[in-house]
């Protein structure tokens, strides 16, 4: 039986629901802080003075099939996984569902990444493997700045528009200029314009809107590690994911 293992701090009632919900076949492991009430737990739990260490530690040597971060600290947390795995940055796709229950993967969303043609390609690459192990749309959708009409109005816009038309050119990507609604009807991978304006979406969509966040697979990392925000209000769609992925990956 394959093994999930979730990061616990902050409100561990929303991570429990979340176990509590989940109907699948994997297994479900917390990892938490020593000292801290686990008595209500609905799951086997791992007590750590580094929970995140732990989670990523396991993950790492094939203890557990893939890790949550769960309402685990973001920094500490992404950085130990960087470090032990070897990396010199990290790479996420998140998953969304808009308020109308379109599912579809969204990048960059670390206000660090996609910031240029290459890297931007480099996420469209991996992402359509996501894509392949999903029932969305195969197809990409790359967004800038502007219309295709919108050139001279501002440098930047003309900067993202070209790095636009790059992307799509190197990739077989469709450009929607800054059409998102349209790109949202069609794809299942949209590409925003840098770091800034996708973690805008995201945050605008879950938590100014209607929508939800599934999770964000590290998509650069031989392990499944779904990166997660404390504050989701449940963690069943990063754990319903999670699973998703140990099953397309089982040969």
């Amino acid at each position: 039986m394959s093994t999930i293992g979730i990061g616990v701090d902050t409100d561990p009632d929303r991570v429990f629901q979340s176990i509590s919900n989940y109907q699948g076949s994997c297994r479900i492991v917390c990892y938490r802080k020593e000292n801290n009430d686990i008595t209500h737990a609905p799951c086997e739990v791992i007590t750590s003075n580094d929970p995140g260490r732990a989670l990523i530690t396991d993950l790492l040597a094939g203890v557990i099939q893939a890790g949550i971060r769960g309402t685990l600290p973001a920094h500490d947390t992404l950085t130990t996984l960087r470090t032990a795995a070897g990396l010199s940055h990290l790479e996420r796709i998140v998953l969304l569902e808009s308020a109308e229950k379109r599912k579809f993967f969204l990048a960059p969303v670390g206000i660090d990444e996609g910031w240029t043609v290459r890297q931007k390609i480099s996420l469209i690459r991996k992402g359509i493997l996501l894509l392949q192990k999903s029932d969305l749309s195969q197809s990409v959708g790359v967004l800038s700045g502007g219309r295709m009409d919108d050139i001279g109005r501002h440098p930047k816009v003309d900067w993202s528009m070209a790095d636009a038309l790059l992307v799509c050119q190197a990739t077989g990507a469709t450009c929607y200029g800054i059409l998102l609604e349209d790109a949202l009807k069609e794809c299942g991978l949209i590409i925003a314009p840098d770091g800034i304006s996708g973690n805008l979406i995201f945050r605008t969509l879950v938590f100014a809107g209607a929508g939800a966040s599934h999770g964000a697979p590290v998509v650069n990392l031989d392990k499944i590690f779904i990166d997660t925000s404390r504050v989701n209000p449940s963690y069943i769609g990063a754990i319903e994911l999670a699973s998703s992925l140990i099953n397309k990956s089982a040969p």
